[in-house]
C-alpha cells in the first residue's frame, strides 16, 4: 500500500479549473494531489530574432515556484540573479513538449508564452505543469480563431506527461515527493494523445534497471497519460 492508500498504477486524483486569470488569454490551474501547478498562455505579436521574417511562429515557456511551495522557504531565483540549472532544464522540456503538438507554420508569425507557477510541490511538478501548460495555450489559441486572428487552430495533438518510478521494487505511477524521493528508479514522461514518445528521462536513483522493468515503467506512463489526455479534451469545446 502506499503512503496515501494509493494502488501501483493508480493516479493521484486530477483537478483543473480553466480561466483562472482573468487577464491571460489562456490560463489553468492543474492540481495533481497535493501539488498545483498554475499555467497562463500570453500570445504575443512578435517571435525571436532567428525566426523573423521567416513566417513561424514560436511557444516557449517559463517555469518557476514560489518560496513556500515546499516544505522549507526556497530563496526567490530572482534574489540570486538568475536562474538556477533545474529551472532552465523544467522551462526549455515544457516548451519542446508543446512545440511538438504545434504548426508553427500555420501559428504564423506570432509567439505564446507559457507560465507555469508552481503554487504547492508535491512531486511531478514538471509533469503537472505540461499537462496544464497545453490545456492554456489551447484555450489562448481558440481565442485567435475566435477572433479571426488564425483560421484554424495550428495543434496537431494533445501532449501530456506523468512521472513513473520504481520504489521499494514495485513499479508506480504518479509518484507523490516521498516516494520519489525514496524512488530507486525516477522517471518522467512526455506523450502526444495518438500515444507517441515526446520525451522519456529516466534515472536510477540507486538501482539500475532491466529492459523488463523499463517496459513495465512505460506502460504505467501510458496509461496514466491516456487518463490525462481524456481531461484535456473534456475542456476542448470550452
Amino acid at each position: 500500500m502506499r503512503i496515501d492508500k494509493r494502488k501501483p498504477g493508480q493516479m493521484r486524483p486530477v483537478k483543473v479549473t480553466t480561466d483562472y486569470l482573468l487577464t491571460a488569454e489562456g490560463s489553468a490551474l492543474i492540481e495533481v494531489g497535493n501539488t498545483r501547478v498554475l499555467c497562463a498562455a500570453s500570445v504575443e505579436e512578435t517571435v525571436p530574432p532567428f525566426l523573423r521574417g521567416s513566417g513561424k511562429g514560436w511557444v516557449t515557456a517559463e517555469y518557476s515556484m514560489l518560496p513556500r511551495a515546499t516544505a522549507t522557504r526556497t530563496a526567490r531565483e530572482v534574489s540570486k540573479g538568475r536562474a538556477s540549472g533545474r529551472t532552465m532544464e523544467i522551462q526549455r522540456l515544457i516548451g519542446r513538449s508543446l512545440r511538438s503538438v504545434i504548426d508553427l507554420d500555420a501559428l504564423g508569425e506570432r509567439s505564446v508564452i507559457l507560465d507555469c507557477d508552481v503554487l504547492q510541490a508535491d512531486g511531478g511538478t514538471r509533469t503537472a505543469a505540461i499537462t496544464g501548460a497545453y490545456i492554456a495555450l489551447s484555450a489562448a489559441l481558440r481565442q485567435l480563431v475566435k477572433f479571426g486572428a488564425l483560421k484554424k487552430s495550428p495543434i496537431r495533438d494533445f501532449v501530456a506527461a506523468t512521472s513513473v518510478g520504481i520504489v521499494g521494487g514495485t513499479p508506480m505511477l504518479d509518484l507523490c515527493y516521498q516516494e520519489d524521493s525514496q524512488a530507486e528508479v525516477d522517471m518522467n514522461v512526455v506523450m502526444t494523445g495518438a500515444g507517441k514518445f515526446v520525451e522519456v528521462q529516466a534515472t536510477a536513483e540507486k538501482t539500475p534497471f532491466d529492459d523488463a522493468q523499463m517496459a513495465d515503467l512505460l506502460a504505467l506512463a501510458r496509461q496514466g497519460i491516456d487518463e490525462l489526455v481524456a481531461i484535456q479534451k473534456s475542456f476542448e469545446g470550452s
